[in-house]
């Protein structure tokens, strides 16, 4: 009986999420607003009367939307004549957060409280997030491809943010009818388009000013540093990154953020002609036909601490230049804070590049992620 009345009061705190929080069609919009938003290309918000519209543009059909979401404050009334898209009334107080670059993003905005549960707990690091996981004030709820649905209705979210893929219907949970806030940031197509997603989130937990302050210093970080390495004569290394695993090499596209990275620090990308966004799934023997003579090899990796280590992963790694001249750099992702840092800090990762590329170049900044390894 215990059981059987648990289920219905889960079945009924269902009901009244779902009448509070419809989502909407995601290829919809009635914007009219001019949007604030500059170099995202996936973005848009615009800010009307009463509320915030918040355009995300489908990565994978750019010609349609992936979701409209609008913002309105939980202390105004609805207004009249909304457009039609997921309503999110602001501030989110309580969310449930697929990634832990977003939770650490919350807590730069000021709004670290509004964690309240998480998926895929294991790969959180941050101190804050584990000692609230161990004392239960942050909901463990499970595994981000099927979360335990009953931790998720209990803890009563105002969203979920996760990262999206393509088709995805996000099972029981999008059933839920709890905003489904859909963090493209990821698929955006330059590192300070990607940061700018900022303000979004800020847009989410009222901290616009905030957001704005910190993108605007990111620009301003960023592009001077990449004004100076462009003014300068300086020789472009020619820059390998990611290994060999379980029979295949994920290396960035040519048009992706992490190849304008490599560009914009100064270094020559082998696949620097390639269109694609995203990543390319290749085999050993094709990465090393282009990329064999890499002056600097960059990957992550919680397991290689030295050269021994990475030609043992596979015997075929002491073939590249780069190797053989010890210029390999590895980031520990175990102890790193690099994937939670860098995507709205591009301008860290920017001097991280800039001193590994060219380390004739006289600078203070010192490494925080990637370590050369002997």
């Amino acid at each position: 009986m215990k059981q059987i009345h648990k289920l219905l009061t889960l079945i009924s705190i269902a009901a009244l999420l779902s009448a509070c929080n419809g989502r909407g069609s995601s290829h919809h919009t009635t914007s009219s607003g001019t949007s604030i938003i500059k170099e995202a290309r996936l973005l848009k918000i615009a800010r009307h009367h009463g509320y915030t519209q918040v355009d995300i543009t489908n990565p994978w059909d750019t010609t349609s939307l992936l979701h409209t979401y609008v913002l309105v404050p939980a202390a105004a009334p609805l207004p009249k004549n909304l457009p039609q898209g997921t309503v999110i009334r602001t501030p989110v107080k309580n969310v449930l957060v697929y990634s832990s670059v977003h939770s650490s993003l919350l807590q730069e905005l000021n709004a670290g409280n509004a964690v309240r549960g998480v998926c895929d707990a294991q790969y959180f690091t941050d101190s804050i997030i584990t000692a609230g996981l161990a004392t239960g004030a942050i909901a463990n709820c499970g595994n981000s491809m099927e979360p335990t649905v009953e931790k998720v209705i209990e803890m009563k979210p105002d969203a979920i943010m996760l990262s999206p893929y393509q088709d995805a219907t996000y099972g029981q949970i999008a059933k839920l009818n709890i905003p489904i806030v859909e963090c493209a940031d990821y698929l955006e197509y330059t590192p300070l388009g990607r940061a700018e997603w900022i303000k979004f989130y800020g847009e989410l937990v009222e901290q616009r000013e905030l957001a704005e302050k910190i993108y605007n210093k990111v620009v301003e970080d960023y592009n001077q540093v990449k004004k100076w390495v462009a003014s300068k004569q300086l020789k472009k290394p020619l820059v390998l990154t990611e290994n060999v695993i379980s029979g295949v090499w994920n290396v960035p596209g040519g048009q992706s953020y992490m190849a304008q990275f490599i560009k914009d620090a100064g270094g020559d990308y082998p696949w620097k002609d390639d269109p694609n966004t995203g990543s390319l799934s290749l085999d050993f023997n094709q990465v090393l036909a282009k990329a064999q003579k890499a002056d600097y090899w960059l990957l992550k990796s919680p397991n290689i601490n030295s050269l021994a280590a990475l030609k043992s992963s596979y015997s075929l790694n002491d073939q590249f230049e780069a190797f053989k001249q010890g210029n390999v750099y590895v980031c520990d992702t175990n102890t790193s804070n690099f994937f939670e840092r860098f995507p709205f800090h591009p301008e860290v990762l920017l001097k991280e590049y800039f001193k590994i590329f060219h380390p004739e170049e006289p600078t203070d900044y010192q490494l925080l992620f990637f370590k050369k390894i002997a």
